[in-house]
Formats: structure tokens, C-alpha cells, sequence
């Protein structure tokens, strides 16, 4: 089924201001990695702040383990949808933090730890931004993400998830209409059409791109899996890379668990 995407970026756009405006929210705070997701979401909430004369900040947070193509990607974005760019380096925040790091190898476990640090002292930043601002931190992750616990607890989060039910590769040919039709200056395009063109990737230097860490070649593929296990409720192959992350990571969209509690089991006999 084809989605009409003016139809769907008109919707995002209305139902975001709209919960802006019932909230009184004073600025969109958005972390801007030079990845792709960031970048979507900065296209589609610009206009939204224009019209309400509100900030739209955008931070960017570079460590060592981000590529210079990356930076540049985040840059370009900062400088094109954001009319309060902020870019800070994390590599000395991300170093005190880390009370072991002379002991940290490169092990795949190691690897993991280190971008959860990383990913978790961006949202402190973010955070704190937001509260100085009577702001929210806008969510950059998608569903396809979202499902597969592709993300940081206590990490990758936001107060408003714009993109968050839907699936990567509708984000992408959402981001490639707001390129071809809606977005009118040639630097927007351009700074835009970078990061749909970009190699997907965490930025946290645990692997090389998400495709490597996920286990299959393609987004469509990925996709494709994931819409016949969830939409399609497909039979489960337990091997499958993708119905293999759905359950472990289902702690995740879970956390934090609580325990029940049952007043009556804990209750004084009464004394005849």
C-alpha cells in the first residue's frame, strides 16, 4: 500500500504543533548526530518552529568515535534547520566518566559498554538543555529501531517521538519527498540529501554500520523481516537475526520492570 507523503508530513507537522501549543513548550531541543533519523526530524519540525517563533536547538556531540564525514553531515544540518546550533566535543566528559577506561579493550562487549557512556552523557546534555529552555528533547529513533532495541536505555530517548511508528525505510522516502518537494532552499536540500545518501551507522564505534550489527545487508530486507513478524504475524524462524533481537531486547521497551505487588498477601491475621 503507497503512502501519500504530503498527506503524512502534513499530519506529523499539525499533531506536533498541536502538542507543542497544548503543552506550552518553549523550544525543541534536538540532538544532531550527522546520521539520517536526526537530520529527518529536523526537516520536519523547522517549519513548525518558524511559525511559533521557537527555538529550534540543535546540539551536536561529537567523541573520537565519530567520522569527520559525520561531523560535517551534523554541521551542515546545524547550520541549514537550526536557528540555535551547539556543538560541543564529549571526548573529556566521556574520559572522567569512565572510571576504568585505562582497562577497557576492544572486545564487542567493551565496544558496547563505551557507546552506552557516550550515548547517555549526549542525553544528559540534551536534557539539561531543555530544562534551561522550558523545552523537550525531541526522539530521533524510528520503529524499525525501536523493535530491535537499537537503541540506549537511559540513552537514546526524547519527551516526543515525531518518527517513532514508522519504519526506516518510510522515513526514508518520506526525507527523499521533503527533498524533492517541500524543502525549497538548495543548502536544506543538499545537507538533507547527505544524510538519506550516508551509510547508516550509531556513531558510537561499535561497529561499522548498522547493517553489520543487525545482520542483514539492506533496510528493505530488515524491514521487510520485521513487517512479517509484527503486521503479518509470520510463523518465527528462530534463527533469523531480526526475530532473535526482537526477543532480547524486549527487556528494553519493558524497562522498568516493576514488581506487583499484592496488599492482601501481606496483610496482619486478625486475632479471634
Amino acid at each position: 500500500m503507497s503512502v501519500n507523503q504530503e498527506k503524512l508530513l502534513q499530519y506529523l507537522r499539525k499533531e506536533t504543533k498541536k502538542y507543542i501549543v497544548k503543552n506550552n513548550i518553549k523550544s525543541l531541543v534536538l540532538g544532531v548526530s550527522g546520521g539520517f533519523d536526526s537530520a529527518c526530524v529536523a526537516a520536519i519540525v523547522e517549519p513548525i518552529c518558524k511559525e511559533l517563533n521557537i527555538p529550534l536547538i540543535g546540539m551536536s556531540l561529537p567523541s573520537s568515535t565519530n567520522k569527520e564525514e559525520e561531523i560535517e553531515r551534523a554541521n551542515a544540518i546545524l547550520g541549514c534547520f537550526c536557528n540555535e546550533p551547539y556543538i560541543q566535543n564529549i571526548n573529556h566528559l566521556y574520559e572522567e566518566t569512565h572510571y576504568n577506561i585505562a582497562h577497557v579493550q576492544n572486545s564487542s562487549l567493551d565496544k558496547i559498554r563505551k557507546g552506552n557512556i557516550k550515548a547517555r552523557i549526549r542525553m544528559i546534555i540534551l536534557y539539561d538543555k531543555a530544562q534551561e529552555t522550558s523545552g523537550m528533547v525531541l526522539s530521533t529513533d524510528n520503529y524499525t529501531e525501536l523493535m530491535l532495541g537499537f537503541w540506549t536505555l537511559h540513552g537514546d530517548v526524547g519527551d516526543f517521538g515525531i518518527i517513532q511508528n514508522l519504519y526506516k525505510t518510510e522515513l526514508y522516502e518520506l526525507a527523499q519527498y521533503i527533498v524533492d518537494n517541500d524543502t525549497i532552499d538548495c543548502n536544506k536540500k543538499e545537507a538533507l540529501q547527505a544524510c538519506i545518501d550516508a551509510v547508516p551507522t550509531d556513531g558510537l564505534g561499535i561497529t561499522s554500520s548498522d547493517m553489520e550489527s543487525i545482520g542483514l545487508p539492506t533496510y528493505k530486507e530488515i524491514d521487510e523481516r520485521l513487517k512479517y513478524y509484527l503486521d503479518d504475524y509470520g510463523t518465527p524462524i528462530k534463527d533469523c537475526p531480526i526475530y532473535s533481537r526482537i526477543i532480547k531486547t524486549n527487556y528494553k521497551r519493558k524497562n522498568p520492570y516493576n514488581l506487583k505487588i499484592n496488599r492482601k498477601m501481606f496483610q496482619n491475621e486478625e486475632k479471634k
